[in-house]
């Protein structure tokens, strides 16, 4: 597959176009099968391009990018595993949980973590209820 720029020499509108091969533009051209989709001329041209060049800074930063994530998602699994053995999972019930015990002065033996949508805690925050979202990532994604 090759990507060109190309321009409408009628608009002078520029937009890209995939094909998949070279020899497939000048095929479609001569057959007068490339036209502009704005104005519908046929007056379609290739247009400059500047090539893309891999730096080598770029591929660094990039491995750098890799192993922030890495130590990133490797933290996220820590505090994961320390929310699972020191907390209850309540799954979707987390909003009720919490207003079970914030309301009724429910006692429990562990602080609780579930499942709770955006407007469930920011409900929980308007009535008092100390909750928070924090990332959770399953160990086989990438």
């Amino acid at each position: 597959m090759i990507k060109y720029n190309l321009v409408c020499k009628k608009c002078d509108l520029t937009f890209d176009s995939w094909f998949v091969n070279s020899k497939e533009y000048d095929k479609l051209k001569k057959k007068k099968l490339l036209n502009c989709y704005s104005c519908g001329s046929l007056r379609v041209e290739k247009n400059l391009m500047a090539p893309k060049l891999i730096n080598k800074s770029l591929i660094q930063k990039s491995e750098k990018e890799i192993q922030k994530y890495k130590k990133i998602k490797k933290m996220i699994f820590k505090y994961q595993k320390f929310i699972k053995n020191n907390l209850d999972y309540v799954g979707e019930n987390f909003a009720y949980e919490a207003r079970s015990i914030h309301y009724n002065n429910k006692i429990r033996d562990k602080g609780i973590y579930g499942t709770a949508s955006k407007k469930d805690l920011q409900e929980l925050k308007e009535e008092g209820i100390d909750a928070h979202m924090i990332p959770w990532v399953e160990e086989n994604n990438n």
